[in-house]
């Protein structure tokens, strides 16, 4: 198959497309990357404690009894804050370009990608917009979800298991699909 021949107007080569992060963001990325191969990821899934630790040396904000996996992906943990007893589990991506606020009792599932990150799709330059991500006290990211940037679950919210969440979602209402609908309410039993 033969590709039209129309010529792009797109331009991402780094002269048209400079990097929007400082030399000193670059430089702690990097420092973090190190940390999280060598001391972050190789504990044992029951070591919270020394994974919180590490997360508060690099500027995250992490409350009493947060249990985080070991093969979190984190990108600037500077940019987290872990309310008391949150958890996000295995393999979960917190792309923290801009600020994820995850409320105490909040679960994050297996997978699920909070994405504060992306680009301007109708600029030549793709420049990068970032807005950050709220997860509500009590809400629950199930797995393999994706939150959009700017996003703001609840509390005790649900985003069914894949689901694209590009919009808010009220307290206590439950979306799923893709993109993400209303499903019904968060009946939750006392």
């Amino acid at each position: 198959m033969q590709m039209p021949t129309t010529e792009s107007l797109v331009r991402t080569d780094r002269a048209s497309c400079p990097s929007p992060h400082s030399a000193a963001n670059k430089a702690a990325r990097a420092l973090w990357g190190a940390v999280w191969r060598l001391l972050f990821r190789p504990t044992p899934r029951f070591w919270h404690a020394p994974r919180r630790a590490l997360l508060r040396v690099f500027g995250a904000r992490v409350g009493r009894g947060a249990q985080i996996m070991p093969s979190v992906s984190i990108w600037a943990p500077w940019n987290l804050a872990l309310g008391d007893y949150a958890t996000v589990g295995d393999g979960a991506d917190l792309y923290s370009v801009d600020r994820i606020e995850i409320g105490a009792h909040a679960t994050i599932s297996r997978r699920a990608f909070l994405c504060t990150a992306t680009h301007e799709v109708h600029h030549p330059n793709m420049p990068l917009k970032t807005a950050p991500i709220r997860i509500g006290p009590g809400a629950w990211v199930a797995a393999e979800a994706f939150v959009h940037p700017g996003v703001t679950l609840g509390a005790d919210a649900v985003a069914g298991a894949r689901a694209v969440v590009l919009r808010d979602v009220p307290p206590r209402r439950i979306v799923a699909g893709n993109p993400a609908r209303d499903i019904g309410e968060r009946k939750l039993e006392k």
